[in-house]
């Protein structure tokens, strides 16, 4: 039993009367993953006439077993004496393990249908974080003047974004998930692969925020190809992919800190101002120490410094003040001033210095 490809590629309802059933099924929407076709008897009947539209994948199902699948597009005439056709394009190899393998157990005895499985890429489904993941966030380090070490700052994060999936395998989808329903629409299996999606970007976020990657948190929306890289290469979408479908395409379009994680970052921030600010007062005393003759220039920057930082730790200033005043070099100091002893005198008429005496030593002239 197989399919015979027809050479017809458009036609109206009249020519529906070539074939004994003619089976189809509409476009399929984002919504629909697979719908079941078949006749009002259950039997597909010799040179009945399938047709498979573009996005399409269209598995012949007999009995539980799978009879012929294919992904190509196009007017399949069904012939019960042919050997399966597999026109399967890139599907070929997963359509012949179908053929060789697959079976339902609770499938309905004699029953015949066309199952057409939505082989688009499914769009538009969100995923957020219900609660705070946490995260090691490498662009607010913390160092360890111990070990030479840093350590990231941890925060918790709220994630929001969307996902898109396609059917890659659908032996697979059709014994793990949909089976022989009716109608397969995609409601019920989001709401069970958004907790895998969301399980799985917590591994990715793991994963970005260790020493290897270190993105930083509020980077992560702009970090689309690293996400979704990480996550095939792990391969943390494990389970999703044991349904016979795989994730896309992923995006992160926001990223928030909870309050706490706010108030550390905030934190972090201020003191590494603080920490660099008085790095730079201190290194301007350390110059006005060394330069007696700058020094007041130098300590009136560091003033003006001190008051552009709004009043940082002026212990730390007083204290450099007071050590540089304690430990400046004796030699430095200026020679004892002679004017403790008077103003020098010399002789009016020849000039001699009179070295206190009221004469001159020289010409014996009255001096004062």
């Amino acid at each position: 039993m197989g399919l015979i490809k027809s050479a017809i590629k458009a036609f109206g309802s009249e020519m529906h009367d070539q074939w004994k059933d003619f089976i189809k099924c509409e476009d399929m929407d984002m919504n629909t993953l697979m719908v079941k076709k078949t006749t009002e008897n259950g039997v597909i009947s010799k040179n009945s006439a399938i047709m498979v539209s573009p996005g399409q994948i269209a598995v012949i199902f007999d009995s539980g077993k799978i009879l012929d699948a294919t992904a190509e597009e196009g007017i399949y005439t069904f012939d019960e004496s042919t050997s399966p056709s597999f026109f399967a394009g890139q599907f070929g190899a997963v359509f012949k393990d179908m053929w060789t393998r697959f079976t339902y157990g609770g499938a309905v005895n004699k029953q015949q249908a066309v199952f057409y499985i939505n082989a688009k890429e499914i769009m538009d489904n969100k995923f957020g974080t219900a609660s705070p993941v946490p995260y090691q966030d490498y662009s607010h380090a913390i160092p360890n003047q111990m070990t030479g070490e840093t350590t990231p700052l941890r925060v918790q994060v709220k994630c929001f974004g969307k996902y898109t999936y396609k059917i890659v395998d659908p032996a697979m989808f059709m014994r793990t998930y949909a089976g022989t329903a009716d109608i397969v629409t995609k409601e019920v299996l989001n709401e069970q692969m958004r907790s895998e999606v969301i399980s799985s970007f917590q591994n990715v976020l793991n994963e970005l925020g260790n020493k290897e990657h270190k993105v930083p948190v509020l980077e992560l929306p702009s970090s689309t190809d690293e996400i979704k890289s990480t996550m095939d290469e792990k391969v943390f979408d494990e389970p999703i992919r044991q349904r016979g479908i795989k994730i896309e395409g992923f995006v992160v379009e926001s990223v928030t800190l909870d309050d706490e994680s706010n108030r550390k970052i905030d934190e972090y921030e201020h003191n590494s101002n603080s920490m660099m600010q008085q790095g730079r007062v201190l290194d301007v005393m350390e110059k006005a120490a060394s330069n007696a003759n700058g020094a007041a220039n130098g300590f009136m920057g560091v003033g003006m410094m001190n008051m552009a930082s709004g009043g940082m730790n002026t212990a730390v200033m007083q204290n450099a003040f007071s050590n540089n005043n304690a430990q400046a070099p004796a030699n430095n100091a200026a020679p004892a001033s002679t004017a403790s002893q008077g103003p020098s005198k010399f002789c009016p008429n020849c000039g001699t210095p009179s070295n206190g005496a009221n004469f001159c030593s020289n010409c014996g002239t009255k001096l004062g």
